[in-house]
């Protein structure tokens, strides 16, 4: 099932030999050139160099300088899990007294024989309302 490839190529020869036989010539043409250039006019290239960092900085200060937006202070609340507890217990039973008085509306509206368009709409407003309650939470 599995077979050996037999190859007849060089184990030495790898990509970035191939690469750069073929593009060496380039590059030394390209590293001459640079090399010249600079032998000639050091002072020039002194001076570019110096330039290019202070237009850097002048940009890093200004044209791309990050602007924080000022956000509005934190409201610090004072953590009082005796005062916390009491108003979620005061919230809970609030909530199961709506439910039991809707419980008893439903019940009573649903007991009679013949439903008006009012006993509809109580019925119908108070069962979204029960709905409400329940997703709460």
């Amino acid at each position: 099932m599995w077979r050996k490839i037999h190859s007849n190529r060089d184990p030495r020869d790898t990509v970035y030999s191939e690469l750069q036989k073929e593009f060496s010539p380039y590059f030394k043409k390209a590293n001459d050139a640079g090399k010249s250039v600079l032998q000639r006019n050091p002072k020039f290239a002194f001076y570019a160099m110096i330039l290019v960092m202070l237009v850097s900085m002048v940009l890093s200060f200004t044209v791309f300088r990050f602007h924080e937006a000022e956000r509005p202070p934190i409201k610090k609340q004072q953590i009082n899990p005796v005062q916390d507890g009491f108003a979620q217990i005061r919230q809970v039973t609030g909530k199961i007294r709506e439910t039991l008085r809707l419980k008893h509306l439903v019940d009573s509206i649903s007991a009679k024989k013949q439903l008006s368009p009012a006993d509809s709409t109580a019925l119908d407003s108070a069962l979204n309302e029960l709905q409400r309650i329940k997703n709460i939470k």
